[in-house]
């Protein structure tokens, strides 16, 4: 199983910085989150940059147990 970290406007809508997930690839783990924590959630994570392990990774990369994988939203501000 996999551990999700979530930042910023994620980590709020769902309510916790990091949650442990099954999955085969990345886009399994970030659909079970999905279903998890709803629409709003999934609309959110479309927009997210992705990093499997510290490096930046694709929707389709393969994820084994203890992967970290982390959705960060764009920045916004002024």
């Amino acid at each position: 199983m996999a551990i999700l970290r979530l930042f910023a406007s994620v980590k709020q809508m769902a309510g916790t910085g990091s949650v442990i997930l099954s999955g085969a690839t990345v886009a399994d783990v970030v659909e079970e989150a999905s279903q998890r924590y709803g629409a709003e959630f999934s609309d959110m994570a479309r927009n997210c940059r992705i990093w499997l392990n510290g490096n930046p990774t694709e929707i389709n990369t393969p994820v084994n147990d203890d992967d970290e994988i982390a959705l960060l939203p764009p920045v916004s501000g002024g």
